[in-house]
């Protein structure tokens, strides 16, 4: 008699504007700064491979400033505001402002600034 093997279910990760345990630890890099060097935490809880890139959740948490950003190509972003306020600010002058209970979700090759207005807490998903 054969037995199956048995694939493990799924896990389900709660993602809270209070995570647990230590998050990583940086400021945007200083060719990218327009105003403030804000420190950034992050708590990644999922880094997994998809059958042609990568993903990436979890929570982030960011003091007031503003920088810089680029996605690459294949690159694109969905958070949503848990706590706080920002924007996000396009190249041609234009910006999305984002508060509690909201969310933008950020497109392949999008250039521009991401600017915390207020201490701001997100979840985020970034697949590559």
């Amino acid at each position: 008699m054969n037995t199956p093997t048995l694939t493990p279910a799924p896990r389900l990760i709660k993602l809270t504007a209070q995570p647990a345990g230590t998050p990583d630890l940086d400021h945007p890099k200083p060719e990218r700064l327009v105003r403030g060097n804000p420190l950034r935490e992050t708590w990644n809880r999922v880094d997994a491979a998809l059958p042609a890139g990568q993903v990436f959740c979890g929570v982030w948490r960011c003091e007031p400033g503003r920088w810089r950003i680029a996605m690459g190509e294949t690159e694109r972003e969905l958070f949503t505001v848990l706590l706080g306020r920002c924007r996000v600010h396009d190249a041609f002058g234009g910006f999305e402002e984002v508060g509690s209970g909201e969310g933008l979700y950020i497109p392949p090759g999008f250039a521009g600034e991401f600017e915390v207005l207020e201490p701001l807490t997100k979840t985020y998903m970034i697949a590559e």
